[in-house]
């Protein structure tokens, strides 16, 4: 069989002219060219170099097998640095969770400009925040996009580790043609709307209605349960309900505008968070990538 070390022997001698330069320049002793050179010409049946008092040079056969070897060693060079790409990464397929909203503003640009630093893929896996970390805990994603309620976290754990990238004040989504857009700002204690919330009853727009009712002595009446943003957006927009929501979260297309209300309704905190056990660098660098998007898009 012909080795990777002899391919390179001929190309030496092709490349510097003797026995002795190219001995030299792969570090060889000349003893060892030679003894390659014959161990590959016993193989092949034919002569590979012509040794003259002034040097070698290669027979036509030498120089075609020379022009097929380099050839083949560019072709183990590329394939030994897509292995240390991969190495390096730490993994070769990125899982991610994510939501809709903010993660399609955010994700697709960071994706683009983590594969252009190293060779992975990245399979993004939708859902609301609790299905997100479960999905962490239970290892079926590297790292995700988690929206929590600033100062009152509910998915904080001592086996995750969580990145802030974006604190956004809550408002309320209104429809634009409604009476309510024309107030500049809400008073809850007597608003009679009906609220679109998320189906998980441990999400931020539940914690923060049940928190202000409180305060205010009052219940929500609810109009649906959904984590569909177009249905929350249709709804909103017909005036059947409103809705809490982030300026990140507001979608083009439809007739809504934010409000903000007479309560403190507290800060929505996004967060990259991975398994305090996931040490690698793809995710680190999808990491580093995401905070400073995050800072441009608060810009």
């Amino acid at each position: 069989m012909i080795t990777l070390q002899q391919l390179r022997v001929v190309l030496a001698v092709r490349d510097h002219g003797s026995l002795t330069r190219a001995a030299s320049a792969l570090h060889y002793g000349v003893p060892t060219v030679t003894h390659h050179l014959d161990a590959l010409e016993a193989r092949l049946g034919a002569r590979l170099v012509d040794r003259t008092p002034r040097g070698a040079v290669l027979t036509p056969i030498g120089a075609l097998l020379a022009e097929e070897g380099e050839q083949i060693l560019a072709r183990v060079a590329q394939a030994e640095r897509l292995v240390a790409t991969y190495r390096d990464a730490g993994v070769m397929t990125l899982v991610v969770g994510t939501f809709p909203s903010i993660g399609s503003r955010l994700l697709p640009a960071a994706i683009r400009e983590l594969r252009q630093t190293m060779h992975v893929e990245v399979e993004l896996v939708e859902g609301e925040p609790t299905e997100l970390v479960r999905k962490l805990g239970e290892g079926a994603l590297h790292a995700a996009l988690i929206y929590d309620l600033e100062g009152d976290p509910a998915f904080d754990a001592p086996d995750l580790e969580s990145t802030p990238l974006l604190s956004e004040e809550l408002q309320v989504l209104v429809g634009a043609a409604g009476p309510l857009a024309e107030l500049d700002e809400l008073d809850l204690a007597s608003l009679d709307h009906h609220w679109v919330v998320s189906r998980n009853d441990d999400e931020v727009s539940h914690r923060v209605l049940r928190r202000v009712g409180a305060a205010l002595g009052r219940d929500f009446a609810e109009f649906t349960r959904t984590d569909d943003l177009n249905m929350i957006h249709g709804l909103v927009a017909a005036d059947l309900a409103v809705a809490l929501a982030v300026p990140s979260a507001v979608m083009p297309g439809f007739d809504v505008v934010m409000r903000p209300a007479g309560h403190d309704l507290g800060l929505r905190r996004l967060a990259f968070v991975t398994r305090d056990d996931v040490q690698l660098p793809a995710v680190a660098a999808l990491r580093d990538i995401l905070v400073e998007a995050a800072r441009a898009l608060a810009r």
